[in-house]
């Protein structure tokens, strides 16, 4: 069984959610998003390591408001830094050494299920590099006024990434110490790819959505429903939505 670190990004500035509060702490059925996300691999057996990576202007707050059940959790905060990147290499050079791989999950994806994270960690402990993703299926288009489409372009081929993403540890170790040379890097396997290495794509499925405006939190909410519920360690109650932030 291999060892996996666990890092879970929440340090956006999440400018298109325009909530009352960051997307990673808007509530969903009675917890913040990346406490969903967090809950995900608490109990595996294989996760030796969590690390919730925050804003540095948030990590006071989450410290104090979430501090007992990260810990209870065993859940490490990082403070991240101006790019996703950079909030992902603060984590990365906080990897213990006996982790053989390094898995990336959103904190905005309460709803991955814990078969697909089984079947992510599978092919990468396989292939080096795995990703979840979805086939693309709705016609795509493009516009380049934002008013009027421009073009429909082709769909074959053409794939949703999603996370967990799950590298070998020295894989993205080199991948982000080639990170400046990637700039239009949106994911880690981007930068993966730019050494020149295959990521494997394990089909996932859109149930695993990534939550970006408030309205997506019903749907979030149906998913999670439908979803078998994680067993939380330790005393984990509710939180109460008035008094969070």
């Amino acid at each position: 069984m291999p060892k996996v670190s666990v890092i879970i990004p929440a340090a956006g500035a999440s400018s298109r959610f325009a909530g009352k509060v960051k997307k990673p702490f808007a509530v969903l059925e009675s917890r913040p998003l990346f406490m969903r996300s967090v809950e995900v691999f608490v109990n595996r057996k294989d996760v030796i390591q969590i690390q919730l990576v925050v804003a540095p202007d948030d990590v006071d707050d989450v410290k104090r408001k979430f501090g007992p059940h990260l810990g209870l959790t065993g859940v490490k905060v990082v403070t991240g830094g101006a790019k996703r990147t950079d909030s992902v290499l603060a984590a990365l050079k906080q990897v213990k050494d006996e982790a053989d791989l390094v898995a990336v999950h959103d904190a905005v994806r309460p709803c991955v299920s814990s078969e697909d994270v089984d079947r992510v960690i599978r092919a990468a402990a396989e292939h080096g590099a795995a990703i979840l993703a979805a086939p693309l299926a709705d016609t795509l288009k493009q516009s380049d006024d934002g008013k009027h489409i421009s073009a429909t372009l082709d769909r074959k081929g053409l794939w949703l990434a999603q996370t967990p993403q799950v590298f070998s540890r020295r894989l993205l170790e080199r991948a982000y110490a080639n990170a400046a040379n990637v700039p239009d890097a949106t994911d880690d396997a981007r930068l993966v790819e730019a050494l020149g290495e295959k990521v494997a794509l394990v089909p996932g499925n859109l149930m695993n959505m990534k939550v970006t405006l408030p309205g997506d939190l019903k749907l979030a909410r149906a998913i999670l429903k439908a979803l078998p519920k994680p067993k939380p360690k330790g005393p984990l109650g509710p939180y109460e939505e008035d008094k969070m932030w």
